[in-house]
């Protein structure tokens, strides 16, 4: 098997896309001129780099291992990738195995007229991970619909905020929106292509679709994708309007509140506040370094944005300069959060903490330092003064590379519990509409669902593919989750 220099270059591409490093596999892209292969990313595997390296670590171990006549003979160490290329380790290795007799590997031995048997490694690795989830929380299969279609990894999903629709958006440059009212026996799914003008017709931009967001009526949806342009969707599939002013990938969009505004966050530096009636730049800010990374509303015209170059800024529609800069991060920061008063903005990056910060103040008010890893993203509680849940703490969670997910009491500066069910980077959680219970989503392809108030396992459901993004809908009833794998599924968790 040989490939060219842009099928290498694709592979590490893609690589660095699944593992969630957005902003080095855009680097990357420019650098090795990904955009000026003819090779439609569409039809690339999810995780296809590491499914051929691990094969071709397969043949050679498979090749030292097999003697002449075709026998198994002694097992080796694992190799390393670097050991596998190098050929006067392959063939110190070979030596070893041909003077190693073979492996028996069921002896029986008779003790006290019992019939025993040696057990090999994966056979009790097997029982051991089958015994780690209590079968008394786990979902079973028929209460999760899966949803085939998507052609390559799906990034993000979002329930419709007044019906059963989920939309999710993928590396094959569609969203799609499925049906999961329970009327529809059997979901439908309506493909939001994103295409680009060229020579005069339309064709698929090949570029994946990064960030959407619903409209706080349901009526629209918003899509940012790689492609450089945000685009709003009416329910029925129709693309309403396309927005044009980003120079390359948007990394975020979020309505504001009223419906009248998107923000939206991109490569350029930039963050755009778009009319949506229109569809066209009401105002563009320029005050990042580095790529702008996410951005989130505080009232219906003035947001935060965040960026590589570490820095927060605070803007207002129809101002020129940033009404504020928090500055203490010390790498990129990755996902800002204002509370669900405006008063309060949460923060993670790279640097493995967690900030709050007031408008009062120029410094930060928390520096949560407790997670061993990068930081992915963050979520405010739905509870506090002003919610619909008034009678409960506000708290914040925070998902991290570290494999944990931890909830914080944000007035104390205190971490009140850590969940560590996941044996993998932690990219998403969602609190459920009463606040009573967290969602997560891991790469160990597991979404986990947890009591808020105890910090305890409620329902956990194995996918087949690492999860992006989990999400709740309106009522609280079901959990929708995207895989890197391109499925898409919803758990009902009525009845459970």
């Amino acid at each position: 098997m040989s490939f060219s220099s842009d099928e290498v270059n694709f592979l590490v591409y893609r690589y660095l896309q699944e593992s969630g490093f957005q902003h080095s596999a855009y680097t990357f892209g420019i650098e090795s001129h990904i955009s000026q292969s003819n090779i439609n990313g569409a039809l690339v595997p999810p995780a296809a780099l590491l499914s051929i390296l691990q094969k071709g670590l397969q043949y050679t171990e498979a090749e030292i291992t097999l003697g002449e006549d075709g026998t198994e003979q002694r097992a080796i160490e694992s190799l390393s990738l670097i050991d596998a290329v190098m050929p006067d380790v392959v063939a110190s290795r070979q030596n070893q195995v041909n003077q190693q007799k073979p492996v028996i590997k069921n002896e029986t031995h008779d003790t006290n007229g019992e019939e025993t048997k040696t057990t090999t490694t994966a056979a009790v690795l097997s029982t051991e991970q089958s015994m780690e989830v209590d079968g008394s929380i786990e979902i079973p299969a028929s209460k999760a619909t899966v949803l085939r279609g998507h052609e390559s990894e799906v990034f993000i999903c979002a329930w419709n905020p007044t019906t059963d629709l989920l939309a999710s958006g993928s590396g094959d440059s569609t969203a799609r929106i499925w049906d999961m009212s329970d009327n529809c026996k059997s979901p439908n799914q309506l493909v939001l292509r994103h295409c680009i003008q060229k020579g005069g017709t339309e064709v698929p931009s090949n570029k994946d679709v990064t960030s959407l967001d619903w409209n706080c009526e349901g009526t629209l949806l918003a899509t940012g994708s790689y492609d450089g342009y945000a685009r709003i969707w009416r329910t029925d599939g129709r693309l309403a309007s396309t927005l044009g002013q980003h120079k390359g990938p948007i990394f975020a969009l979020k309505w504001n509140k009223r419906g009248n505004y998107i923000l939206s966050a991109g490569v350029d530096k930039t963050t755009i506040i778009w009319d949506a009636p229109s569809g066209l730049c009401t105002q563009q800010f320029s005050f990042h370094s580095a790529p702008a990374l996410d951005v989130d509303w505080q009232t219906n015209t003035s947001f935060a944005s965040c960026s590589t170059d570490q820095c927060i800024h605070v803007c207002r529609l129809n101002v020129e300069k940033p009404i504020k800069s928090f500055q203490g991060h010390t790498n990129e920061v990755n996902a800002i959060k204002w509370d669900p008063q405006g008063n309060l903005l949460a923060s993670c990056s790279d640097d493995m903490t967690l900030k709050i910060w007031s408008m009062k103040q120029d410094t930060c008010v928390h520096d949560l330092q407790a997670h061993s890893k990068e930081i992915y993203t963050i979520k405010w509680s739905p509870t506090g003064p002003g919610t619909a849940n008034p009678n409960m703490n506000l708290i914040l969670a925070s998902a991290s590379f570290d494999s944990t997910v931890r909830l914080w009491d944000v007035e104390r500066g205190a971490c009140i519990h850590t969940l560590t069910k996941h044996t993998e980077p932690v990219y998403s959680v969602a609190f459920s509409p009463d606040g009573k219970f967290l969602a997560s989503g891991s790469f160990d392809k597991c979404v986990h669902i947890w009591s808020t108030q105890s910090g305890q396992l409620v329902h956990s459901y194995k996918g087949t593919g690492g999860i992006f993004e989990v999400c709740w809908n309106s009522r609280g009833d079901k959990v929708g989750a995207s895989a890197s794998d391109g499925s898409v599924f919803v758990l009902d968790l009525r009845k459970l």
